[in-house]
């Protein structure tokens, strides 16, 4: 009870020394929910109008930050900060608004919602001898702060922003390495960057200098929602006089999906260019070869594997469409390590 006094002590004076002189306007907390009403709700929405809201939003949390830092001591503490940020949240129940020391720098990792421009992440501390904002990073995705080992003294965090779960076991991710150059806060590394922008992570870790990521492959014959495709998995490491992070180890999980996907794709583009010689090496049984029909192409499907659930399966049995539109079934089988199709039959409608 002592402790919750001295904080609601404490609030009033920094209440106090956050708007002086300003008589009559409204205090920045509820200026803060006027805002977030009005506007969050089409923002989440995807109203491009909203982004002017959003700005002004960031622009009171920013004020609140800096003038508490400005004010020093108690007001300046990790504890009293995270007091007031929660404060916003109360006002608007859709935020999330965590802060944390890394160095003498202070982060903030905020949400305001989910959609595009409520994300951001915001580096406080001095410009000039005074406390202000050094950076702020705008994202999609919930953001989080992992600090790190710093290089050469610099301070440095990875910032990671995770979307929604993709209803597969993955959800995207966008993970940002930013260090401190003098008065700048600088992205130096980013998955984006060596990725793309369509990274899916079933899942990340992040233990001292090491980053372990196992994502999601894209390849002929992937398909959404479907178990035992090819995933890879890729580690990291902070090294000395790097500029970012440095893969050291790479490797495949379930490699053999996406290696039998080479050789159905070499089938259908047999088919196309009615290669007799590579259709007669993937298919050796004459009749099935003359059972092939025109125009089949690749359906996206999940496969069918023998044994079921099979790390290393014999037999895959895929879907395909002939060019009259019917559905198939090809039928495949693995010996002395190549897959060669060994039955083709139309589905029964």
């Amino acid at each position: 009870m002592r402790r919750r006094a001295w904080l609601a002590a404490a609030g009033a004076v920094a209440l106090a020394l956050v708007a002086p002189g300003e008589a009559g306007e409204p205090d920045r907390l509820e200026r803060f929910r006027v805002l977030a009403v009005r506007h969050l709700t089409a923002a989440q929405l995807g109203d491009p109008r909203a982004d002017d809201a959003s700005r002004e939003l960031w622009a009171l949390i920013d004020e609140e930050i800096v003038d508490s830092l400005a004010s020093g001591g108690v007001f300046a503490s990790l504890g009293f900060l995270q007091e007031r940020l929660d404060g916003f949240t109360a006002a608007w129940g859709g935020a999330a608004l965590r802060v944390e020391r890394v160095g003498a720098l202070t982060v903030g990792a905020f949400q305001l919602g989910e959609g595009p421009a409520l994300a951001s992440v915001r580096v406080y501390g001095r410009v000039r001898g005074e406390p202000g904002l050094l950076a702020a990073f705008v994202r999609e995705g919930r953001p989080s702060v992992h600090p790190v080992r710093p290089v050469a003294g610099a301070v440095q965090f990875l910032v990671a922003w995770e979307g929604p779960p993709t209803g597969r076991g993955t959800r995207p991710l966008r993970l940002d390495l930013i260090r401190q150059r003098g008065d700048e806060v600088v992205v130096v590394w980013s998955t984006a960057r060596v990725y793309g922008e369509g990274l899916a992570v079933r899942e990340w870790r992040l233990r001292e200098d090491t980053l372990r990521l196992r994502y999601e492959l894209r390849y002929p014959g992937w398909a959404p929602g479907c178990a035992g495709q090819t995933e890879q998995e890729d580690v990291w490491r902070l090294a000395p006089g790097a500029e970012g992070l440095v893969r050291v180890a790479e490797r495949a999980v379930n490699a053999w999906h996406r290696a039998f996907h080479q050789t159905a794709a070499r089938l259908y583009r047999a088919l196309e260019a009615g290669d007799a010689g590579t259709l007669a090496a993937l298919v050796p049984d004459a009749r099935v070869r003359a059972r092939l029909p025109a125009g089949l192409a690749p359906q996206s499907a999940c496969d069918a594997v023998e044994p079921a659930g099979a790390a290393t399966p014999v037999a895959v049995s895929t879907a395909a469409t002939a060019g009259d539109g019917r559905p198939w079934t090809l039928r495949w089988r693995r010996a002395d390590g190549r897959w060669r199709l060994v039955a083709a039959e139309p589905v029964l409608q």
